[in-house]
């Protein structure tokens, strides 16, 4: 049986970038606080782009760095909580379009932070099934559509951006296992209100900000820490490796104390771990394949690198991957 490669990487992040001192400017805050809290420095806004824009531009490098033809492309799955249209179409299906894929499978998921390593779940089934040869995955996020402006709690936290990859059927450096879960009992701690069906889009819900992110911070930050910590000893325990075998650690890039925490209680070196938070805040489902991507492009990540991965977001939903990456 053919096993499930991630065979390549590749990112996206717009122009625009807003910094601190910008924000400064913007709302009752400071540099020194938000580095301080959260480790952030800058983060990209897109201004003319939306959502398919950003992950258009990210799967053209992954497709271009696969070797493959984009003909040889038979699914394509987005996972994004910003979404170009609040139903339909698709993302998924606009980035399909963009990129003169005709004729494949094609559709949005929406597990928030650990979206893209929901992605890699669904595309290993794919390959290892049979039903599929090559997946092109990408997390995208306009979060700055979503976000309050005026709220200096979330707006600082936040980018856009979006990163791609693709898993193709090979012998060797395989994806070797997914966890992935879930506690939609806390999902009110990290939440959009408006605009579905529990509260339909009206003049009401958009003068309460319901249509913007809402997040109690101190809560998710505990959950967050505890959760993720537990989930990467569970797989690295489940196949036997320790933590001193893997290549590199490439957790999700919310909060540079979230990252510092995990990292310490798992013994993780600096020269394993890969953080990009400073440079582009959180970028929900986009920011775990950016950061390889930045791995990729730096030189540290390298084909055959046994990588670990750890997420958490919005839902509540988390997940951890261990693979090899197959790509050159």
């Amino acid at each position: 049986m053919k096993k499930a490669s991630l065979i390549s990487v590749g990112a996206y992040t717009p122009k625009h970038i807003l910094t601190n001192f910008d924000l400064e400017k913007m709302v009752d805050t400071s540099n020194e606080w938000i580095v301080k809290r959260t480790g952030i420095n800058t983060r990209c806004i897109a201004k003319d782009e939306v959502t398919s824009d950003l992950a258009t531009k990210a799967a053209l490098v992954a497709l271009q760095r696969s070797g493959l033809d984009k003909s040889e492309i038979d699914a394509l799955i987005c996972a994004t909580v910003t979404p170009d249209y609040f139903c339909m179409p698709s993302t998924a299906c606009k980035i399909a379009s963009n990129l003169n894929l005709n004729n494949v499978t094609a559709f949005d998921i929406s597990a928030a932070c650990t979206g893209f390593i929901y992605l890699l779940d669904i595309a290993k089934s794919m390959i290892e099934s049979g039903s599929k040869k090559n997946v092109l995955i990408v997390g995208a996020e306009k979060f700055s559509s979503i976000i309050d402006w005026s709220d200096r709690s979330t707006c600082v936290l936040f980018g856009d951006g979006a990163g791609a990859g693709v898993i193709s059927a090979r012998d060797d450096n395989e994806i070797i296992d997914i966890h992935t879960s879930s506690d939609g009992s806390k999902g009110d701690l990290l939440i959009t209100p408006g605009c579905g069906t529990v509260n339909p889009a009206s003049q009401e819900v958009l003068d309460k900000k319901l249509n913007f992110l809402h997040m109690a911070g101190n809560e998710v930050f505990k959950v967050a820490v505890q959760t993720l910590t537990k989930d990467v000893v569970d797989i690295l325990e489940k196949n036997k490796i320790a933590s001193e075998q893997v290549d590199l650690f490439i957790p999700h890039q919310a909060n540079l104390r979230i990252i510092e925490a995990v990292k310490q209680r798992l013994n993780f070196t600096d020269e394993q771990c890969v953080v990009t938070v400073s440079k582009y805040g959180n970028t929900s489902s986009a920011s775990i394949p950016m950061a390889m991507n930045e791995a990729y492009e730096s030189g540290r990540l390298k084909q055959g690198d046994l990588i670990l991965l750890d997420a958490f977001g919005g839902g509540f939903t988390w997940g951890s991957a261990l693979l090899k990456f197959g790509g050159k």
